[in-house]
């Protein structure tokens, strides 16, 4: 069941159609053999605190978060055959449209919601 991923700090959408990644194969596949995500489609995956690239065909902007929802961490741009190191605090990732995060003024200490549509 597709998310709805609101910043609440910034009253802004991050997407509106953001799959999960909660299973080990679903996890591991992740957005490998895809063409791109568009404007609103984003993973979240659960539980994960870092990602690679490798075999990735276009760039990302991710967010780390907490339990809680809060973003530990955010990247912008991560390219293809990158990775990121490990964020120990983190507890998940929700993988973006490349330019999502800078678009919404999305940054470390902002709290999302994540709703099941």
């Amino acid at each position: 069941m597709p998310l709805t991923v609101h910043n609440v700090t910034r009253s802004t959408l991050l997407g509106e159609r953001v799959e999960v990644a909660a299973t080990g194969l679903s996890r591991l596949k992740g957005l490998l053999g895809r063409n791109g995500l568009a404007e609103g489609e984003g993973l979240h995956i659960v539980p994960c605190n870092s990602i690679h690239m490798f075999f990735m065909r276009f760039p990302i902007d991710v967010a780390f978060l907490d339990r809680e929802g809060r973003v530990v961490r955010a990247v912008h741009t991560i390219k293809p055959w990158r990775a990121t190191r490990m964020y120990l605090d983190a507890y998940s990732a929700l993988e973006l449209p490349a330019g999502t995060l800078q678009r919404t003024g999305t940054q470390e200490g902002d709290q999302l919601k994540l709703e099941a549509q």
